[in-house]
């Protein structure tokens, strides 16, 4: 492509001089035209054509000053032409490319034939009525007015329409048959006829007949000449063929190259020719063919002469900038048309660059102002037009930031207004305003803010009608006109937006500073104006009768837009046609170190802004399309807001002020993941908080006290409002999520910060804004935006009274005026280019309204209408509050809600903040106290289920987001309706897609997920088979000798070392969060399983052990919950979790491990601590003695040292393939009870020590023993139950204080089992105890776990001195499996058990039951589900009830995944599972794979959640219901006398009368419903209702004709589509492995299709709703003043959109095709 550019601007270049060398011949072939004015009998001629003049009627009306001294021949031949179609009588067209060149031509020869004009700007809002007759009201009577069409032909003026292919196709054609016959019907009865036609009616009859019959003679001298573009190059609507027909045309192309540079150096004193050439034969060449063919937009060759003019008084500037200005290629172009225009400007050798330039002095003098410029070593100094107020170099507002960039573009735009208006071209928020405003108070310019917006018209832009007070309808200036007349300063923000086709009324304004407006009034250049008094001899109060008035010369255009979107045919608005139009000034985001200085100086106070603006300058450098998006959201305006806050409240939390301000929590995925990680480059990180910070913050509170309001940590004063009645008073719940955020809108409000609050529907936006301002007495205006919203509803309201238009202040102009906040609703529901002329009031405090008003800040009161500004203050001006306050509320920008994106709009002008629905916590304590009686399983089952729900709506997988606002609702109702099923509850929100059988699925899946049985059609409850248990037998006796004062010989006191630990570390570790999937285990089938969720591993992780710290022993500042650890090997790492949370916090040790070699594997055990220490975990790795402290909230990890405890040498470290039985391991003894101190106690198996570590204090206590032990249990805080390695005797360890242990020896009696597994901790209550044994006891006892026994109880053990032995025997379990397996995964879960298996075996005292794991070839057959296959169950939960003497088998599902490394798990258990206790008795597993498992074996607790699970499935209850209306009877109440009453013998109802037994709302008789009766009596009239019940007892042989009839069409459709059965099945299973993405997919183009067909209003209509602009036309009679729905039609050059919706739809249709 940049080659074939390349070819084409050098056979541009060839051409080019070739034509030069044929212009520079001085033997010239051709006639030279010229223009010859003969005074004798009034002819004009141009060669040999020539033409009678005729004084004109109103020759004001004449155009002025287009005609120069020296006419070039091009534009001769022109006029030539047209002067031959004017003596033909024939209409012309003068079609041409973009530029006032058609347009001067047209004038110039109405100047020359001394033509009067009627000049029309035609645009897409012209109507038939502008063009014959328009009825304006005048003393209460409706008349006609002709217009200009009709006002030529009857003149004999020349009509000139200009753009013609601007105007809807249905308007033109009520001028054929003008144009064709000069003919046609007015609205006032009149008929236009002919000139001739009239002539020859007048032979026989007389004007008075004609007149009478309301015949108008046109004028033989009336012309039309239209100006228009050529279609379809250029966008617009092509000619009607009969309009077509009606018109001579005439290309009017750019002048020669010759006669254009003639011009152009008659324009400049000293500008060296060369520049000119050169200028102008680079223009020329982006005009050829070659060029054009690129693509690239028309040059605008007319705009030469300002740039020239430019570089006559500034020669400095370089040629490249000058073409800049009138072409900005580098904002406009694409990478190949950048490439081709760069050629060409090397070609010419346009390659310089301008050295910067400043503005070094300013003098102002009345309107003007003498500026001098300093560029380089330079300088120069010339006039320019001024305002009427003061200069003021600094600013007014002295809030100007100086920098040597808005130096330099300052001095650029002051050089640009020399000679032409200009537009500044800059992204959002990058100073654009600021920097206009500056130029203005240099200048002394009274700035006019104008808000373009799409559908503005091109009334709105100039004039728009309205009445007087005695109902005549008049019109009124708008802004622009006005800044015209008073010669202010225009600024025309949002060119971007509006349509061309109304922007184009203004291209007159700008290039001839003319403009006709609709009432008549002609607005003149000074200089044309002065002209026109001189030679009609008129005063200014005349022509101001003839309704022309002078545009002051101080009048300057500057337009603001956002750049151009490259390739986007609806974002590329700078066309062609705009080119010719302003200079061009492109602005760019300031650079970092201008950045700094400035918000440095706006914000001196603000620390730590390094990182950010290394953050922000690093998405704008970025070639990533996704941080650009970003960028833009982080304007300089965001930064200084930033820099504000971070000055006034110097803790906040950059991370979470960068993510508010991107609004980060509705970007895709995709973005945030970028935006996180730059973030984490540039050191902006989570601000950690420790757990008691963390509590702090969830405390968080508001009060009012003292008039003084405080959330959180802010502080303000309480409003003192006048009015009471509009402050909101709602019902509130507070919680803490929607605290914060009201405590960082507090942040901003306080410093005066309009505020934008984006998030889904129903997340409480609404509640929050009403607390807000309830908290703060702010009265409230509200507004509710919505997709017809307009401009003029926004700020008034128009109606009619007694036949005038008055229009009525909106909520906003109230809020403005009394200082009220408006709360402005459903902001992204109104179209964008609505509510961006919001812009202006939150960014200056100023508005233009509907009825001529205007808002100003109070600031600008004071300076603008001060003593010296020479303006008076206007009863018209509003004065906005200073406590006006605006709060916006939208829904997230994007899918599903497709609203418009009013966050992308001007989203950087508010302050945002992102209302979420409240996190888990926070929405648990709201919903608490909206339903307080409701139970907290049901309040989080449904937190939990929706909060899945909505994150499936930010995925796209379901279109609809659930909101807080439904789960609200339905806990309310379950709060009133206690005993309604929460089935039946929660389809009060999915009835809406109970016919959506895809959506129910979904739904069904996620609620079921979570506990709800959604899906469910009956209770179905699946508990263990229970199996009697025997009775407990006494089987012996334990003595213990006790210290007293005979029996001191009987206990040993020990020997104990004293040391101090060594302590290394800590260390940092990261606390990685991942999520759970947490699934509730008892949706449709009751059983002891809770729920299950899967550990995220890794395939190569496998579990090692699980501790509990119980919520008993956690420290009271942290909340009340069990904190399950789990320990996992390669690598070693610790998972902490609690029992309700979705999502666990995971340390990986791999890095603080010692480094081992060879087949080494670990056996990690772990071990909670109490309070203070409850958030640190034990863990000891047996193999190298490694002992870690590890605190799983901040990732702290110790390493504890003790001598009696020595690791493996790191030389020792290197394992053999086959690793050899560790001799005398070092164990721990598992789940201490917590003591305080942190006690961790060792021993060494067949060793005689044991090694009591205190981690709290830091030492350890050595004890040595004269046995050698086999094993350690804990039985008491400071006991321990100690047998012999040899002889199996036991001993009881006392520790009596840290340092002292004895030793008591027990001597047993009796048939007792001597291998002890594990023993409890503490005893049986007292009920318990006595239920076990059958008899009411009250006595110590513990609970131990033998080989040969369900359970063994120690009565009396370990306080008294002697204990009886209970025993409840069993048989001894199988060691080996004898069934034979093949299959090798089989295999190792029937592997043999081994020697440790503490892990599958526990104790619940509180419930009386003792539970191990079981293999399934160690229970019974009789227990084996039936049809099960060996993997579907990992073993058994054996659960012996002491209490209640039963036995129960529950199944242990098998294990999902297992990793290749599941051997070393069978060398430390007998079952693939772990398992620990619970408080309340609860019981938690984790299997080999990390599937955690929470159960309920508890008979009364499971008795409890049957009966919850019950009322939640509901019953249907199939009882008829009866209609009862309860109302006064009127009768007697004293004197009844209760009877049985009549028996009916036919049984018929009988309502009152006192009379018959049985019936209703009767009294004195036994009935329903009435009084007074001596009891009740139902008569059995009943309502009859089909009960579920019947509906089921559909026989079997319907149904399976159903099925049948199914099956048949479904083979019918795969023979109608040619698919067999097999690749129906294989179809299938492939589409349902993306089944939910497919359907993610589908939702999207749905709603984008829905969007895409959303219909247009359509304005000038005859009949539909009416048009609130149209009010006055309606008032005067015409017809067309309604508007409706309706699809616009498309303009010829813009593409169809059907063929890209079928395209994005093909791919989803082969996925539907068998539905």
């Amino acid at each position: 492509m940049w080659a074939i550019s390349r070819m084409s601007v050098d056979r541009a270049v060839k051409r080019l001089h070739n034509l030069r060398a044929l212009l520079s011949r001085s033997d010239r072939s051709y006639k030279l035209c010229q223009i010859r004015l003969t005074s004798a009998d009034a002819k004009a001629s141009i060669g040999d054509v020539s033409i009678r003049l005729q004084e004109p009627k109103c020759p004001e009306l004449v155009p002025r000053k287009y005609l120069p001294a020296h006419v070039s021949q091009a534009v001769l031949r022109h006029l030539r032409w047209i002067m031959q179609k004017d003596l033909l009588g024939q209409d012309v067209f003068l079609i041409g490319p973009p530029g006032p060149l058609r347009r001067e031509v047209a004038m110039m020869y109405l100047e020359l034939t001394q033509r009067e004009a009627e000049y029309v700007s035609l645009s897409r809002d012209t109507t038939e009525s502008d063009l014959k007759q328009r009825r304006e009201i005048q003393a209460g009577t409706a008349y006609y007015i002709d217009q200009c069409a009709v006002r030529a032909a009857l003149e004999g003026r020349i009509l000139v329409l200009e753009g013609i292919e601007k105007t809807e196709r249905n308007v033109l054609p009520v001028l054929n048959n003008l144009l064709e016959n000069r003919e046609m019907q007015l609205d006032d009865g009149r008929f236009l006829v002919a000139a001739p036609r009239y002539d020859k009616l007048l032979e026989d009859h007389s004007r008075e007949e004609l007149d009478a019959l309301n015949l108008v003679r046109v004028s033989e001298h009336f012309r039309v000449i239209a100006l228009g573009l050529p279609i379809p190059r250029y966008q617009g609507n092509a000619l009607d063929p009969p309009l077509r027909s009606r018109f001579q045309a005439r290309d009017i192309h750019p002048l020669p190259f010759k006669e254009n540079l003639e011009n152009l150096q008659q324009m400049t004193n000293s500008l060296p020719p060369e520049r000119i050439s050169q200028l102008l034969s680079f223009a020329s060449t982006m005009l050829s063919s070659e060029s054009t063919s690129l693509g690239l937009p028309d040059f605008p060759i007319d705009g030469l002469k300002h740039v020239v003019k430019i570089l006559d008084v500034v020669p400095g500037m370089s040629s490249r900038d000058a073409v800049q200005r009138l072409y900005p290629f580098s904002i406009m172009l694409g990478k190949e048309g950048k490439t081709a225009v760069e050629d060409t400007l090397k070609k010419f050798d346009l390659v310089k660059i301008s050295p910067p330039c400043s503005v070094s002095g300013l003098l102002k003098e009345e309107n003007m102002a003498v500026v001098s410029l300093q560029q380089g070593t330079e300088s120069y100094s010339f006039k320019v037009s001024g305002g009427a107020l003061p200069s003021y170099s600094s600013g007014r507002d002295s809030t100007f930031v100086h920098t040597p960039y808005h130096e330099s573009m300052l001095a650029e735009l002051i050089q640009s207004h020399l000679v032409s208006d200009f537009c500044l071209i800059g992204p959002r928020g990058c100073g654009k305003s600021i920097v206009l405003k500056q130029f203005a108070d240099m200048l002394g310019y009274h700035l006019e803010p104008i808000m373009l917006y799409q559908d503005m018209t091109s009334r709105d832009l100039l004039q728009q009608r309205t009445t007087l007070p005695n109902g005549d309808t008049t019109w009124r200036h708008s802004p622009l006109v006005t800044a015209a007349i008073e010669g202010s300063l225009a600024v025309l923000d949002g060119v971007h937006r509006i349509n061309a086709g109304s922007f184009a009324v203004l291209h007159r304004l700008v290039h001839e500073r003319e403009l006709q407006l609709y009432d008549g009034t002609r607005l003149l250049q000074q200089d044309k104006y002065q002209d026109v008094k001189e030679k009609t001899k008129l005063t200014d109060e005349q022509l101001r009768e003839k309704q022309i008035l002078p545009i002051h010369p101080s009048f300057r255009i500057v337009a603001l837009a956002e750049p151009p979107v490259v390739g986007s045919s609806k974002q590329q608005w700078l066309s062609a046609e705009l080119l010719t139009m302003f200079l061009y000034h492109h602005m760019r985001p300031l650079s970092r170190v201008e950045e700094t200085d400035v918000i440095n100086r706006l914000v001196p106070n603000a620390k730590g802004l390094d990182k950010i603006f290394d953050f922000v300058h690093k998405l704008r450098d970025s070639q990533d399309g996704t941080l650009q998006s970003i960028a833009s959201s982080m304007s300089t305006r965001q930064l200084l807001r930033i820099a504000k806050v971070l000055a006034t409240y110097p803790t906040s939390d950059l991370y979470n002020i960068v993510h508010k301000a991107c609004l980060s929590r509705f970007l895709p995925r995709l973005a945030q993941s970028a935006l996180d990680q730059t973030l984490e480059e540039v050191g902006i990180t989570v601000m950690k908080k420790t757990p008691s910070e963390d509590s702090l913050e969830r405390s968080i509170t508001c009060e009012v006290k003292d008039n003084k309001l405080r959330i959180g940590d802010t502080k303000v004063t309480v409003y003192s409002p006048d009015n009471r009645t509009k402050v909101p008073d709602i019902l509130f719940y507070e919680n803490p999520q929607h605290l914060t955020v009201m405590e960082d809108m507090l942040k901003d409000f306080t410093l005066d910060e309009h505020l934008l609050l984006v998030g889904n529907q129903g997340v409480g936006k609404n509640k929050i804004v009403d607390r807000f301002l309830q908290l703060l007495n702010r009265p409230r205006e509200y507004i509710q935006l919505h997709r017809d919203t307009t401009v003029q509803t926004l700020t008034l309201q128009p109606t009619v009274q007694d036949g005038i238009i008055v229009y009525e202040d909106s909520p906003l102009v109230k809020a403005v005026k009394q200082g009220h906040v408006l709360v402005v609703d459903e902001a992204d529901k109104a179209p964008t280019h609505v509510t961006c002329i919001l812009k202006t009031l939150v960014e200056s405090g100023e508005m233009h309204l509907a009825d001529g008003r205007r808002i100003v800040s109070s600031l600008y009161l004071c300076l603008e209408y001060s003593a010296t500004s020479g303006l008076e203050s206007s009863p018209s001006v509003i004065v906005s509050h200073p406590d006006f306050r605006m709060m916006v509320l939208a829904n997230r920008p994007g899918f599903p809600f497709l609203g418009n994106d009013f966050f992308g709009a001007m989203g950087d002008i508010f302050s945002c903040h992102a209302i979420d629905n409240p996190d888990v916590e926070s929405e648990m304590a709201m919903l608490r106290q909206y339903g307080p009686h409701v139970p907290e399983t049901t309040l989080r089952k449904l937190v939990l289920s929706f909060g899945e729900l909505r994150e499936m709506a930010d995925q796209g997988l379901i279109s609809y987001p659930y909101s807080t606002r439904e789960v609200v609702n339905m806990v309310r109702h379950i709060e009133k309706f206690p005993q309604e099923a929460l089935t039946t509850v929660v389809r009060n929100v999915f009835d809406f897609d109970s016919y959506n059988s895809d959506l129910q699925e979904t739904l069904i899946t996620t609620m079921e997920k979570h506990g709800i049985p959604l899906g469910a059609k009956q209770a179905s409850v699946m508990l263990a088979k229970e199996f009697q248990l025997p009775e407990f037998e006494l089987v012996g006796q334990w003595n213990t000798s006790q210290q007293g004062p005979r029996q001191k010989t009987s206990l040993m006191s020990l020997p104990v070392e004293t040391r101090k630990l060594s302590i290394k570390g800590p260390v940092e570790m990261f606390v990685e969060s991942r999520s759970l999937d947490r699934t509730d285990s008892r949706s449709s089938v009751f059983t002891e399983q809770e729920a299950y969720w899967q550990l995220p591993m890794e395939e190569v992780n496998i579990i090692c052990d699980i501790a509990v710290n119980k919520a008993l022993n956690r420290s009271p500042s942290v909340n009340k919950s069990d904190m399950i650890h789990v320990a996992s090997a390669n690598p070693i790492g610790i998972y902490s979790m609690t029992p309700t949370m979705t999502n666990v916090d995971y340390i990986n040790l791999y890095d603080i491990f010692p480094a081992t070699t060879g087949a080494y594997k670990p056996r990690v055990k772990i071990a909670t601590l109490g309070a203070p220490l409850d958030d640190r975990v034990i863990l000891h790795e047996e193999v190298t003695n490694v002992v870690l402290s590890i605190n799983t909230e901040s990732g702290q990890v110790t390493r504890v040292l003790s001598a009696a405890l020595p690791e493996t040498p790191p030389e020792r470290r290197r394992f053999p393939s086959s690793s050899p039985k560790i001799l005398n391991p070092f164990k721990m003894c598992s789940s201490p009870l917590p003591d305080g101190y942190g006690t961790v106690v060792f021993y060494k198996e067949n060793g005689d020590m044991m090694d009591f570590l205190s981690i709290l204090e830091g030492i350890s206590h050595t004890v040595s023993l004269p046995i050698l032990l086999q094993s350690v249990h804990q039985v008491d805080y400071h006991k321990w139950l100690l047998t012999e390695d040899s002889s199996a005797r036991r001993y009881i360890l006392d520790r009596t204080s840290p340092s002292e242990f004895f030793l008591q020896p027990i001597e047993e009696t009796g048939d007792v089992d001597q291998n002890i597994i594990l023993t409890s901790r503490t005893g049986l209550n007292h009920d318990v105890l006595s239920k076990a044994l059958n008899q009411q006891v009250t006595s110590p006892n513990r609970v131990i776990v033998t080989d040969r026994s369900f359970a063994t109880l120690l009565l009396g053990f370990p306080d008294l001195s002697s204990s009886e032995v209970y025993t409840l025997p069993r048989e001894l379990l199988p060691s080996t499996n004898t069934q034979t397996v093949t299959d090798q995964f089989v295999s190792l879960m029937t592997k043999p058990m081994a020697t440790n298996r503490l892990a599958a075996l526990t104790v619940l005292p509180e419930s009386g039951q003792v539970i191990r794991a079981l293999p399934t070839w160690k229970v019974p057959k009789d227990v084996l589900p039936k049809d099960s296959k060996p993997t579907d169950v990992a073993g058994f939960l054996e659960v012996a009830d002491l209490a209640n003497h039963k036995l129960r088998y529950i199944p242990i599902p098998g294990a999902v995944k297992v990793s290749p490394y599941a051997s070393w798990l069978f060398n430390t258990s007998d079952v693939n599972a772990f398992m620990a206790p619970l408080s309340n008795d609860g019981l938690v597993t984790v299997d080999i794979g990390g599937c955690v498992r929470l159960w309920e074996t508890a008979l009364v607790h499971l008795e409890r959640s049957l009966q919850e699970w019950r009322r939640m499935i509901g019953y249907e209850d199939t009882r008829p219901l009866q209609l009862n209306v309860d109302r006064e009877s009127g009768r007697d109440h004293e004197n009844i006398e209760p009877k049985h009453g009549k028996i009916d013998p036919l049984n018929n109802p009988h309502v009152g009368g006192n009379t018959w037994a049985g019936g209703v709302g009767g009294s004195g008789t036994a009935g329903l419903g009435g009084f007074g009766g001596p009891y009740r009596l139902d008569g059995g009239h009943e309502v009859y209702q089909v009960p579920q019940w019947e509906k089921d007892a559909v026989p079997e042989s319907v149904r399976e004709a159903a099925r049948a009839m199914a099956q048949k069409a479904f083979k019918e459709r795969l023979k109608e589509i040619q698919m067999s059965e097999f690749d129906a099945e294989t179809y299938a299973r492939f589409s349902g492995s993306v089944k939910r993405q497919v359907q993610s997919l589908r939702v999207i183009i749905d709603s984008l299709q829905a969007k895409g067909k959303e219909r247009q209003w359509l304005k000038n209509q005859a009949y539909g709703d009416l048009d609130d602009a149209k009010l006055i036309e309606g008032l005067t009679g015409e017809k067309s003043i309604y508007k409706r729905r309706g699809e616009k039609e498309p303009e010829i050059t813009s593409n169809s959109k059907k063929k890209r919706t079928k395209n994005k739809t093909a791919s989803t249709t082969t996925t539907t095709h068998l539905k």
